[in-house]
């Protein structure tokens, strides 16, 4: 296996096309997408959607364990407390505006794609992962994928996005997912809009091989989406998909957080005696992790019910950057993978806790409107 962090390929068509596929290559993390990930990808994109050859794009991780994991949090961590001048947890956090600046720019880059991108979403599908998974327009899932926003476990929210697309689930759900960092199998994806296939991990290659044997016609945009579908839809097997964990709970969990507030919305959550083991695990995450996240959570949601997904972005650059800079983000990447004692010692010590100015400085902007990094988002890439 090769070093390079993406690696990229272009498989033939029996017409004469290609398929671009592109395999982030860092199974031992578990595909966590680093920077350099990012750049690359985002530079190989732009260049097969200019590229009339390329047809399709593939998009998969390494390994057998997971698409992508994440974020690079352990960089952002590092970032916080190590880099020289700008050593501590209040500095002006440079890396981590452009992190952001460029994950989030590649996530909108797949949403307004204007080829079929098929993402292979085998395995762990988690916080930055499904940024790159869910704005494609093939997302395909396996027996064996887990998906979650998890991030209030290390004290950020849910971002890449999220914002956006976890207020068109049915309501109450998305935030119940970012309150909890819930997982989600296959079927529950299905179900909730974040997936659009079920196909047998044991289909993939056969799936490659059916897009490569597809009819591509003139190569209109129609033509494209038409040929991809057609393939997918040869493989697909939706009646071996796992077993529902939302649906059988969905009217519970729409009571459980309502239309009230955060600090509500956690306790409802926290007294509940239901014995699910899932919703069980959900409780004890939430229990666990940062009152100062849970408030982001629900304000973030609040904020972008009606707005585009990129006044989203927008905003989340501002506040993940904000959270570097004086968020529980260091403390809790510090608990869960540095030195993963997992007794993170977060700065409120309950939701009451957190007050309303401290949200409103997290979430005050950064920059003007036309100063904004991802100020053309909408524009030049619509």
């Amino acid at each position: 296996m090769t070093d390079l962090a993406v690696i990229f390929d272009e498989r033939p068509t029996h017409d004469g096309a290609l398929i671009g596929v592109a395999t982030l290559n860092s199974p031992k993390s578990l595909n966590a997408l680093t920077l350099d990930m990012a750049r690359q990808l985002d530079a190989k994109l732009e260049a097969w959607a200019a590229d009339r050859s390329i047809v399709a794009v593939w998009l998969e991780g390494a390994g057998d364990k997971a698409f992508c994991a994440g974020g690079d949090v352990v960089a952002l961590y590092r970032s916080m407390t190590e880099e020289g001048d700008n050593r501590g947890y209040g500095r002006d956090s440079l890396f981590a505006e452009t992190y952001f600046t460029t994950e989030y720019r590649l996530d909108y880059r797949i949403h307004a794609y204007p080829k079929p991108i098929v993402v292979w979403g085998d395995g762990i599908v988690m916080g930055g992962g499904l940024g790159l998974m869910a704005g494609a327009s093939r997302r395909l899932v396996t027996e064996t994928s887990r998906i979650a926003m998890p991030e209030i476990t290390i004290g950020l929210y849910p971002d890449i996005g999220a914002s956006w697309f976890l207020n068109r689930m049915p309501p109450g759900v998305g935030a119940y997912l970012g309150l909890t960092g819930a997982q989600l199998n296959a079927r529950d994806a299905l179900d909730l809009g974040m997936a659009d296939h079920f196909v047998p991990r044991e289909r993939r290659d056969a799936l490659l091989d059916a897009l490569a044997a597809a009819d591509y016609g003139a190569r209109s945009p129609r033509e494209l989406q038409a040929a991809v579908q057609q393939a997918i839809d040869t493989m697909e097997r939706r009646d071996q998909a796992p077993e529902p964990q939302v649906r059988p709970h969905l009217d519970h969990l729409q009571a459980l957080v309502g239309q009230v507030d955060a600090p509500t919305a956690v306790k409802r959550i926290l007294a509940d005696e239901h014995g699910d083991a899932w919703l069980a695990a959900n409780r004890a995450r939430l229990e666990a992790g940062s009152p100062l996240s849970a408030h982001l959570v629900w304000r973030m949601l609040e904020r972008h019910r009606h707005t585009s997904l990129a006044d989203a972005f927008r905003d989340e650059l501002n506040l993940s950057v904000q959270c570097c800079r004086h968020g529980d983000i260091a403390e809790g990447v510090r608990a869960l993978l540095i030195d993963k004692d997992k007794s993170p010692r977060w700065q409120h010590a309950d939701v009451d806790s957190v007050d309303e100015g401290r949200l409103r400085d997290m979430l005050a902007s950064l920059w003007s409107e036309e100063a904004h990094p991802l100020r053309d988002l909408g524009v030049s890439q619509r």
